[in-house]
């Protein structure tokens, strides 16, 4: 691509020496394999670990009462960002958010396991059904004050 039409500032944020800056994070294999782990701006700092909300998703979609999740930081003044986690239980399950942060404890480093567990109806999304992070972390926020 040669840009964003009438947007110089964001192609020049996104443009770097020839290459498209996606905002991807990737890892590469021993057989030279790229994995996408997440995405740089929903990278959450905690106590100086890189914590990536995709790979404890995936763990927390793997519980077989979770129905939907989204994992995310929320400013912390010691840690710099603590894990939270917003679940949408499957209809009918009565799982606590003590069993949830067992089943993380059991399975990912003490650091990527989310201090914080809120249990919702439904994940606010867009009109495309992607999940409004920054309106969780928003929300949580405001619940903390």
């Amino acid at each position: 691509m040669k840009g964003y039409w009438g947007e110089p500032e964001a192609t020049e944020q996104q443009l770097k020496d020839g290459w498209l800056r996606t905002g991807d994070i990737a890892t590469v294999d021993a057989d030279g394999y790229f994995y996408i782990v997440g995405r740089k701006k929903e990278m959450v700092i905690g106590s100086g670990y890189n914590i990536y909300p995709n790979e404890v998703e995936d763990l927390l979609y793997a519980h077989e009462h979770v129905l939907e999740v989204s994992v995310y930081g929320v400013p912390d003044p010691y840690r710099g960002e603590t894990l939270a986690a917003s679940v949408v239980l499957t209809e009918g399950a009565d799982t606590t958010a003590e069993q949830l942060i067992k089943w993380c404890i059991e399975h990912l480093a003490a650091y990527k396991v989310p201090e914080i567990i809120e249990f919702r109806s439904e994940l606010p999304k867009t009109t495309v059904g992607k999940v409004l992070r920054r309106k969780l972390v928003e929300e949580m926020v405001d619940k903390r004050k």
